[in-house]
């Protein structure tokens, strides 16, 4: 067998949200990187549905032609009666998935890191200080797992594994003109979604419509468009994709590193165990595992997992509330509670980070949205002394 070159300082496993971002930022420290991946592309065969909260498209910059700004949740009881909230200075982005992993993975290649497709992790053994990895003829000085829920990378080296999910399914559909895009569409049901919910998400290009639930449930996509398609016509729009995915919900794993690896992103556990969401994290401890990475490797500073620690998220609200998600209450109590105030005021908290409408109604935040965003119009003139 040939000696493998240099071996790679950094080799991340899995072309994720987390371990893309993770690339591009070792590169650009000047970290030698390699990503593997099984899949043929970044972007091949996506199983999210890509919704970034603000605090997401705050940590990377992605092309707004990739995305689309969504201001509302309407979030609907079992009866589809429903609320609508927004938060002015907030917003979702539905996104291009698939080409957001893309434009991802060039940007990590355009910094210097290789990307290796069609790539299988199946071990590594280390020898002096270096991973040799099984069937491939690379090598590296440290390995990030960055390769989902069912992380390979974990079982290789004993680390924890993810044991809780929520499993969701979703269809893309053309042509869908009935589902209202200035919001994304929130379903309660404990009978189509117990455990999690619904959702209606107009895209760029396409709206991802879908149902996930809690741990130990299987989702019924097939109702659930039987239930909703008096609101939206499925009918009269052409199915182009269909998805499945299982999305971590009991936290963090433990433990999630050993010496020269690391696992990040779903990995990690690293995604809420209330909503599922986890690309917000996956960018920031993407970026910030690199960071540590390149300076352990670089400049001899403490273990990245020890550099890190500080700045995981504990989920413990959060674990609660999964607790909570799980009873899967009676429709009934959904349809009650969704005409109170303190459900309104737990929604929006949960949607929009303790923001709230500043008095508004939807349709006059639009009006002034719309008059004071519109194309063309001068920028507003500095006041005296500005």
């Amino acid at each position: 067998m040939t000696e493998p070159a240099r071996p790679y300082d950094l080799v991340i496993v899995g072309a994720s949200f987390a371990g893309l971002v993770a690339a591009r930022t070792a590169a650009m420290r000047g970290l030698k990187v390699a990503v593997i991946e099984a899949k043929p592309e970044a972007g091949h065969r996506v199983a999210t549905t890509g919704i970034l909260v603000k605090e997401a498209a705050e940590e990377i910059d992605i092309p707004y032609t990739l995305t689309k700004r969504v201001h509302g949740v309407r979030l609907y009881a079992p009866s589809h009666k429903h609320i609508d909230l927004f938060a002015p200075g907030y917003f979702f982005l539905t996104t291009d998935t698939a080409n957001v992993l893309r434009w991802l993975a060039n940007e990590a290649m355009r910094a210097g890191a290789k990307i290796l497709y069609r790539a299988r992790f199946e071990g590594a053994d280390r020898e002096g200080g270096v991973f040799r990895f099984h069937g491939m003829n690379i090598a590296a000085r440290f390995i990030l797992g960055a390769d989902g829920a069912r992380s390979a990378v974990a079982r290789a080296f004993g680390l924890g594994v993810n044991t809780k999910f929520l499993t969701g399914l979703e269809i893309e559909y053309e042509g869908l003109a009935n589902a209202d895009p200035r919001f994304l569409h929130c379903f309660l049901d404990s009978k189509l979604a117990p455990g999690y919910l619904g959702w209606v998400a107009p895209g760029p290009s396409v709206t991802q419509v879908g149902v996930a639930v809690g741990p130990g449930r299987r989702p019924n996509l097939k109702a659930f468009l039987a239930a909703t398609d008096p609101i939206f016509g499925y009918s009269g729009a052409r199915a182009v994709e269909r998805r499945s995915g299982r999305i971590p919900a009991g936290g963090l794993v433990h433990p999630w590193s050993t010496d020269g690896v690391m696992l990040v992103g779903d990995a990690a556990g690293q995604v809420s165990p209330a909503t599922g969401g986890g690309i917000k994290l996956a960018f920031e401890l993407g970026r910030r595992s690199a960071q540590v990475i390149a300076d352990h490797l670089m400049d001899l500073g403490p273990p990245p997992a020890v550099a890190l620690a500080a700045e995981l998220p504990g989920f413990a609200t959060k674990k609660v509330m999964r607790a909570a998600l799980d009873l899967a209450l009676p429709n009934w109590t959904f349809d009650i509670a969704l005409g109170l105030s303190p459900m309104r005021r737990l929604a929006q908290h949960i949607y929009f980070h303790r923001r709230n409408a500043g008095g508004l109604s939807f349709a006059e935040f639009e009006a002034k949205l719309s008059r004071e965003t519109a194309p063309g119009l001068p920028y507003p003139k500095a006041s005296p002394g500005a």
